[in-house]
């Protein structure tokens, strides 16, 4: 049997990913005790609701959000986004912060999912997370389009450099078409190959970015 293994956050009311961006809000629409006035004795249900950014946990980027002329949610292909074969590519952030082409080189990324561990994730809904990442460098990018990759993650804040206002990363990858992942976690508990990887959003149109739960499913 194969295994599971969650590489997503947990969204839970009050939650901010992004520093900047609004507190995901989840509370009751219908509360289970209300609810009791529309059905028979010992019947009841609960309908909840949702307020929040596109940019909330563990999420993708597809070409929308970059480009005005790219793939949406509901245009990009289930094959981009579901049992792509994987990679991590190991980075500890403690020995630096830059991701550059290097990390790739002799890899093979063509057509997977390259996911980028570097620890930061243990630093999630705490100050630090928000400042200081860990992130791919513009050479890097390139050389993951020029390679072929599929889809690229990382468990970190952000994917470019947010101490600039470019974002070199997003503008390479999302031109190609290679979706982005970001805010993965739990890349410790994966092999470095021998899985694939999924992160599915709902099929939205208009949007570019959506939370997922993201896994790796272990051969």
């Amino acid at each position: 049997m194969p295994t599971y293994i969650d590489l997503s956050h947990t969204i839970h009311d009050g939650l901010v990913t992004y520093k900047g961006l609004p507190a995901a809000i989840v509370c009751d629409y219908l509360s289970r005790e209300a609810s009791r006035a529309n059905y028979e004795a010992g019947t009841e249900f609960h309908i909840g609701k949702i307020e929040m950014v596109t940019n909330t946990g563990t999420y993708v980027d597809c070409p929308f959000h970059r480009y005005a002329d790219g793939k949406d949610l509901s245009e990009v292909m289930l094959e981009s986004f579901a049992d792509l074969e994987g990679i991590v590519i190991r980075v500890n952030w403690r020995e630096g912060l830059a991701v550059t082409a290097e990390a790739f080189k002799g890899k093979d990324v063509r057509g997977r999912a390259v996911l980028v561990h570097t620890g930061w994730a243990e630093h999630w809904e705490t100050d630090a997370y928000y400042t200081g990442h860990p992130f791919l460098t513009e050479d890097a990018a390139v050389y993951l389009r020029d390679h072929g990759a599929k889809l690229v993650g990382i468990d970190s804040y952000n994917i470019d450099d947010t101490r600039s206002k470019g974002r070199p990363v997003h503008s390479t990858l999302l031109r190609a078409d290679i979706i982005i992942a970001e805010h993965l976690c739990n890349l410790e508990n994966i092999p470095d190959d021998g899985f694939t990887f999924s992160a599915v959003p709902p099929k939205v149109k208009g949007a570019g970015t959506f939370p997922v739960r993201a896994f790796a499913k272990i051969k």
